[in-house]
């Protein structure tokens, strides 16, 4: 079934696509990408695509203009190298928070992005959690779009079954804004009997938030924030402390893609208001590594499922459908 797939790496998702691998057992294609002091970049295959179905994973994160080009330029590559198929993994899309005019003469960037991979030769998209779901419409292929949920709810169902307290009528979902309420739905379908609740905000500047009101019952519960992006941090920061001052229990945060910019690690870090911060490796920090705050959960696993499904030509299993 996968003796005619090839899978890449680029140069921000190498330990996923090596886990990924791992869980597959093959061996990962061997990618070249090289910068330029001029900032031009060149990607190139450096296996054998010819007939082949490719897969390549590489978040657009930081620096996110870079990760883009090597992307395009690798796909054009193994094109012109005669691949079969290719299949475009991407965690994290960036620009995805531009995903509409919010002020005058603003550009949808993300349309744009997509428009890019569409005209790129690229057959479908695997994405990880986009900002807004709607922005699977932007592209002109196929795009799956996949939530971590069931893996944040399976380490939370493990990590509080210990505490004599537990069940899930203590325990409350929260959404950090109206926008989020689809993932605190997501999530609450694996921790049954719990309750959902949002907090009303405004955002009088981006990565600043003021907290207007909290609607629901927090009071001596375990609340568990589910977002899909820490940037700088003080936004969520936000949140959670205003469900620790209005009488949460204790305050656990689940998030897809940290990108964790300026001094979003130390502020965390700092939080003890927060018992935990739980995010998923579409995004690569090695300093994460010996936190007791931050915790990783690795995403290779389901990767490495979806790609079985779309090998054997099965469903997607239901837990990692964005659609759900």
């Amino acid at each position: 079934m996968l003796k005619d797939i090839i899978i890449f790496s680029l140069t921000s998702s190498i330990s996923l696509t090596k886990k990924v691998c791992e869980q597959l057992d093959m061996k990962m294609g061997e990618s070249e990408v090289k910068h330029f002091a001029d900032g031009e970049c060149i990607a190139l295959s450096k296996s054998d695509v010819r007939g082949k179905k490719v897969y390549i994973i590489q978040s657009t994160s930081k620096p996110v203009n870079d990760r883009i080009m090597e992307t395009l330029i690798f796909i054009d590559a193994i094109k012109r190298a005669n691949a079969r198929e290719i299949t475009l993994i991407m965690p994290y899309y960036g620009y995805a928070r531009q995903d509409r005019i919010a002020s005058k003469n603003e550009p949808i960037t993300a349309r744009m992005v997509a428009d890019l991979f569409t005209n790129s030769g690229v057959k479908r998209v695997i994405t990880v959690d986009l900002h807004t779901p709607q922005i699977q419409g932007f592209f002109g292929i196929p795009v799956d779009n996949t939530t971590p949920s069931y893996l944040f709810a399976k380490y939370l169902n493990k990590r509080l079954k210990d505490d004599p307290n537990f069940t899930g009528k203590n325990v409350a979902i929260v959404a950090p804004d109206h926008g989020a309420m689809h993932r605190a739905r997501d999530l609450a379908s694996f921790i049954p009997n719990t309750n959902i609740v949002v907090i009303d905000k405004r955002r009088p500047k981006p990565n600043v938030a003021e907290i207007l009101n909290v609607v629901g019952d927090i009071n001596g519960k375990v609340c568990v924030m589910v977002d899909d992006i820490i940037d700088t941090g003080g936004t969520i920061l936000a949140g959670a402390k205003a469900l620790k001052d209005k009488g949460a229990r204790e305050v656990f945060l689940c998030v897809s893609h940290a990108l964790f910019n300026g001094e979003a690690k130390a502020r965390m870090e700092a939080a003890d208001y927060v018992t935990e911060c739980i995010v998923t490796d579409t995004i690569e920090h090695e300093e994460f590594e010996g936190s007791n705050k931050i915790k990783v959960i690795s995403i290779a696993k389901m990767i490495a499922d979806i790609i079985k499904s779309h090998e054997s030509h099965e469903d997607i299993r239901i837990e990692y459908a964005k659609f759900r």
